[in-house]
């Protein structure tokens, strides 16, 4: 098996993320992108390099920080026209079940922030930078 058919075999229940390479894999149950943002942030930044990744929805700011993962595929349950662009330009291999002209916020009356937050951005550094900036935003409102 595959590491993209092994992710994408994970992907069960309430799982939204999974991220496999070889014998190594985490999964999350989070929404958004903060299960993926923390991946970048907790682990060796070389733990999921040549691996795959299973996520239910990819807009352009999770494509950005999978280019950063150095993942070579992604399943996406849905995706994005930008998504799709990033995976592109930086030759990673994606299958997705539905594409979406752009991924719709929770409440599926406007548009997801954080793809509207990098929609310029091409750089996944500068990516992951203002990423970082939003989710701490939020979680300051939280508290």
């Amino acid at each position: 098996m595959t590491d993209l058919e092994r992710a994408k075999s994970l992907l069960t229940g309430k799982r939204t993320l999974a991220v496999v390479k070889g014998a190594w894999s985490m999964t999350s149950e989070e929404r958004g992108i903060a299960p993926l943002y923390s991946l970048f942030r907790s682990f060796s930044s070389d733990l999921a390099k040549g691996g795959a990744a299973a996520d239910r929805v990819v807009g352009k700011a999770a494509a950005l920080l999978y280019v950063l993962l150095g993942v070579k595929a992604v399943h996406a349950g849905v995706v994005s026209d930008l998504a799709i662009e990033v995976f592109r330009t930086h030759s990673i291999i994606l299958t997705y079940d539905v594409r979406t002209e752009r991924i719709k916020n929770r409440a599926g009356d406007g548009f997801c922030p954080m793809e509207s937050l990098v929609e310029g951005i091409d750089d996944p550094e500068e990516a992951l930078e203002v990423i970082g900036k939003k989710l701490a935003e939020f979680s300051q409102r939280c508290n």
